[in-house]
């Protein structure tokens, strides 16, 4: 696989994930703080939300895996050689899943370890 196929699918990747979270998440406090044109990001998309670090919590216990960085930092590291855009699409859903219904409040989100 050439690096521009891979950087191709990784722009594809991280297009894809913006969309589906700026659609399915509107109105639950997500704001999008990587760039959003696909030549100015790298592999990862960041949105921040004051909730940030329970709602990744909600997220890896979903097997959704980021990572956190205060404040208020949710950080997605898409990688094209090991996701599928189904995989992506997931993700997405799990997030609006968990915004929207609130489970990210249950108690056990809410303890905060030295690494997310």
């Amino acid at each position: 696989v050439s690096m521009s196929e891979i950087r191709r699918k990784s722009m594809a990747q991280t297009s894809r994930f913006i969309e589906r979270v700026e659609a399915e998440c509107k109105g639950h406090g997500l704001t999008l703080i990587s760039p959003r044109e696909g030549q100015l990001r790298g592999g990862q998309v960041s949105f921040a939300h004051e909730d940030g670090y329970p709602i990744m919590q909600a997220l890896i216990s979903r097997g959704v895996i980021g990572d956190f960085r205060d404040p208020d930092i949710m950080r997605f590291g898409l990688t094209p050689l090991m996701l599928r855009h189904a995989d992506i699409w997931r993700a997405g859903e799990m997030l609006r899943e968990i915004v929207a219904s609130g489970s990210f409040r249950a108690p056990e989100f809410a303890v905060r370890y030295a690494v997310t």
